[in-house]
C-alpha cells in the first residue's frame, strides 16, 4: 500500500513508454528509410559495376557505322541506351562520354593511331521517397546519388581494359 502512495506523489507510472515511443518513431523511421536507400544504391552500384565494362567492351571496340571524329560520341550513345536497359530494374539516371587519350587533333603521324579511349559511365538514382508532400512539406532527398565508373578501352586490342 505504501509503494502505491509513493507512486501518486512521484507521479503516474503507467503509459510511459507510450511518450517514449512517439518521441522514438519518428526517428526509427528516418533511420529506415536511409538505411533502404543505402541498400538499394549500393544493389544498383554492384550492377552497374559489373555490367558497365561488358558494355562498354561489347559497344564501343568498334562502333557501328561510324568513322572518324564522332564515333566516340555515337558508341556513347549506344552505351548509354544498354545500360539503361541494364539496369531497368532501378530508377536511375545514366550518362555516357567519351574522352580520347590523345590532345587533339595534330597533323603528325601519331594523331592517326588509335588512341585509348575513356568511357564515363555516371549513374544518378534519387532517393525514395521523392514527391510526397504532406500538409505542404515535400518530404524527400533534395540531391541525386552519383556513381560514376570510368572504362578505358584500347580500341586496338579488342576485349582489353586497361
Amino acid at each position: 500500500m505504501k509503494w502505491r502512495g509513493a507512486a501518486r506523489l512521484l507521479g503516474e507510472s503507467r503509459a510511459q513508454a507510450t511518450v517514449e515511443m512517439a518521441v522514438v518513431t519518428p526517428v526509427l523511421m528516418v533511420l529506415a528509410l536511409i538505411v533502404y536507400n543505402v541498400m538499394l544504391f549500393s544493389s544498383a552500384v554492384a550492377r552497374f559495376d559489373r555490367v558497365a565494362p561488358d558494355i562498354v567492351l561489347a559497344q564501343a571496340v568498334s562502333p557501328v557505322g561510324s568513322e572518324g571524329a564522332d564515333a566516340g560520341s555515337v558508341a556513347a550513345g549506344e552505351v548509354a541506351s544498354q545500360l539503361e536497359d541494364a539496369m531497368v530494374g532501378y530508377d536511375v539516371e545514366i550518362e555516357v562520354s567519351c574522352e580520347s587519350a590523345s590532345g587533339g587533333g595534330g597533323t603528325s603521324l601519331l594523331s592517326m593511331v588509335g588512341s585509348l579511349h575513356t568511357y564515363r559511365c555516371v549513374m544518378r538514382m534519387r532517393p525514395w521517397p521523392t514527391g510526397v508532400s504532406i500538409a505542404g512539406v515535400s518530404l524527400g532527398a533534395p540531391a541525386f546519388l552519383t556513381h560514376e565508373r570510368p572504362v578505358t578501352i584500347d580500341p586496338w586490342r579488342p576485349g582489353v581494359i586497361v
